[in-house]
């Protein structure tokens, strides 16, 4: 049996299986979004405007639902929400709906849009990805804050530039991120045997 069909990617399996590789990328990601939550200055970027910071932190959420599927977007996302909630300087995120129900759909609408355009272009399906998912946090975080009546209607447009940057950003990164583990995994499921069968330790 060739190592090509032993091949143990979440993308060989239904995207709502939990799987052990599922559950070690889920892991590494709450690790990332965790420490970016809880360092000063690397998840949440303070600005001066309502939302009181800038986002890094959904970027780990992006990429698992990219590469592990919509159960593994969810689990990161809504880390991202708690910590966003726990951690939060401005009242906007101190509503828990506001907080963390806006951010259990990045993943999914992230791995939703890759997986459509995945057959058209890797790189391309990646940054849309990217792109729509940041999107998502932005319309549904204020979506549900105007709702809610966190904050008015009318503060919207000065928040749309950030927004902008914010998927931009998400969109080039994801790109760069998505490849790094498409390169890892393709070199940890098909580097060459130093040994023989017998004598490898797995």
């Amino acid at each position: 049996m060739s190592k090509a069909s032993t091949r143990t990617s979440s993308s060989n399996t239904n995207p709502w299986t939990i799987t052990t590789e599922r559950i070690v990328i889920a892991g590494v990601l709450a690790a990332i979004t965790i420490i970016l939550g809880v360092v000063p200055g690397l998840g949440f970027i303070p600005i001066p405007n309502i939302s009181g910071s800038a986002t890094t932190e959904h970027i780990p959420t992006i990429l698992g639902g990219i590469v592990a599927g919509p159960l593994v977007g969810i689990v990161s996302g809504l880390i991202f929400g708690i910590l966003s909630f726990l951690r939060s300087t401005s009242p906007l995120f101190k509503d828990p709906v506001v907080a963390i129900v806006p951010r259990l759909f990045i993943g999914l609408v992230s791995w939703a849009v890759f997986t459509g355009l995945m057959r058209f272009n890797r790189d391309m399906a990646a940054a849309v990805a990217g792109f729509l998912g940041a999107a998502t946090n932005t319309v549904l975080v204020l979506g549900l804050a105007v709702l809610r009546r966190d904050m008015p209607a009318a503060l919207i447009p000065a928040i749309i530039p950030q927004a902008v940057i914010e998927a931009i950003i998400a969109a080039i990164l994801t790109v760069i991120l998505t490849r790094v583990f498409y390169i890892l995994e393709a070199r940890l499921v098909h580097a060459p045997d130093t040994k023989p069968r017998e004598e490898l330790p797995y």
